[in-house]
């Protein structure tokens, strides 16, 4: 490890696990590890100071793998208080020499200031989970925003942050909506956050999912994977909308679907995933019944009405379990809190699986090398990721997988760019 690596870790002596997780991760990104492969002979980002405020996991150290590789100067902090991986970041300092500042159940002080120190490194590209970095460069360290080339943001909560930002004028530099990509949220959305909300969940309750309500709070792409998820190990699924297109959607997918009001009288399982806030509320939990469970798979813990439950509850017995909070309330009633209600697939799991990283992180990196070699081409507004990386990492995700696809042919290329043809 270089002594002039500035940092903020918990223990070095956990770094032979971490570096041992992070190549077992490796072992899943085949397309990740290619790119790293290339960026290593091209040096396509060479020079440029990179911040990532991302979760600290072994899937995020092999992007920071590959932006280093690239020629990036990279520094690290976490997006969440308790979704780092402690071995992790330890062994990326003392590994791989890559900077980071986290360290798991930070308090709020200590996390902020940690956003600060990957803003002194002075980026000219982010990467943001949730967009609270490039809120802070908006905020508290606008001075440092004019250097941004641009910034990616990899999930749902932080582009809807970001296009209200754009929307109000107050944006200061291109934002990218990796988020948005098909190549992200179809998969890590859907796949991803659906099977590691439900490892979480188990590992945290051993919850028996058949037999179950389970209630689910947004069908948005998170939503449908962990309906999906809970469904197939046997779980009576509801799921509660405020969208009528997605509301429909859940009902023709073959879901309960009904009012939080009245879900919430009936619910075992209630797991919110919506990128709102106070989805569930105090009327939610007064109707609940005895031992009801309450976890949270959207980016912030605000999609649980924590501060409504302490005041409904005469008793708070923390850690009944490991990432368990018990509140007792006035009328005698228990409600169980998972990791408090933070992010439950990073708070009590591991996240999602590489396998499926491996594209949205492939989508990552070549995002930043796309927009090191098109500046010009990004206005400040926040954009999609363009089509060429969208079918790039695809083509390379099959190829891994060894699966073969048809090419249209000559005569149907021509045909589907004509209008001639008809019955």
């Amino acid at each position: 490890m270089s002594k002039r690596i500035k940092c903020d870790v918990a223990d070095f002596s956990l770094a032979p696990g971490g570096k041992k997780r992070i190549l077992w991760a490796d072992n899943d990104m085949p397309v990740l590890a290619a790119i790293r492969k290339r960026f290593a002979k091209e040096k396509p980002l060479k020079g440029k100071n990179v911040s990532a405020c991302l979760h600290i996991t072994a899937e995020t150290a092999n992007l920071a793998r590959t932006l280093k590789a690239g020629g990036a100067n990279v520094v690290l902090c976490a997006s969440n208080p308790l979704s780092t991986q402690d071995d992790v970041a330890t062994s990326l300092v003392k590994d791989f020499n890559i900077a980071v500042f986290a360290v798991c159940g930070e308090n709020r002080s200590t996390y902020y200031k940690h956003i600060a120190a990957a803003i002194d490194h002075k980026p000219v590209i982010t990467f943001d989970d949730g967009a609270d970095l490039v809120n802070e460069l908006h905020t508290h360290k606008k001075k440092e925003a004019h250097r941004i080339i641009a910034s990616m943001e990899e999930t749902t909560t932080g582009v809807i942050r970001l296009r209200a930002m754009a929307n109000e004028g107050k944006l200061k530099f291109p934002v990218i909506a990796v988020n948005d990509a098909a190549t992200k949220h179809l998969f890590d959305n859907r796949y991803g956050t659906g099977q590691s909300t439900v490892d979480g969940i188990i590992r945290a309750t051993d919850f028996l999912m058949a037999g179950k309500k389970v209630v689910v709070a947004g069908y948005g792409w998170c939503g449908r994977g962990l309906a999906m998820r809970a469904r197939g190990m046997g779980a009576i699924v509801i799921v509660t909308e405020v969208d009528a297109v997605k509301a429909l959607e859940a009902a023709m997918d073959g879901f309960d679907v009904m009012p939080m009001a009245r879900a919430a009288t009936v619910g075992d399982l209630f797991v919110t995933l919506t990128g709102n806030k106070s989805v569930i509320r105090a009327e939610h939990f007064r109707a609940m019944k005895d031992r009801a469970v309450v976890a949270n798979s959207g980016h912030f813990n605000v999609e649980i009405d924590i501060p409504a439950l302490k005041k409904l509850s005469k008793k708070l017995i923390r850690n009944v379990r490991n990432h368990v909070d018990e509140y007792v309330l006035k009328n005698n009633k228990r409600i169980f809190l998972l990791g408090e209600g933070r992010l439950i697939n990073l708070t009590a799991a591991e996240g999602h699986p590489a396998s499926v990283m491996d594209m949205s992180f492939a989508t990552q990196a070549l995002q930043a090398e796309y927009v090191i070699k098109n500046q010009s081409r990004f206005s400040v507004a926040v954009h999609d990721v363009p089509m060429e990386i969208e079918e790039k990492v695809s083509k390379l995700k099959l190829r891994s997988m060894s699966i073969a696809i048809d090419k249209l042919t000559p005569e149907q290329i021509a045909y589907l760019a004509s209008s001639g043809e008809g019955t």
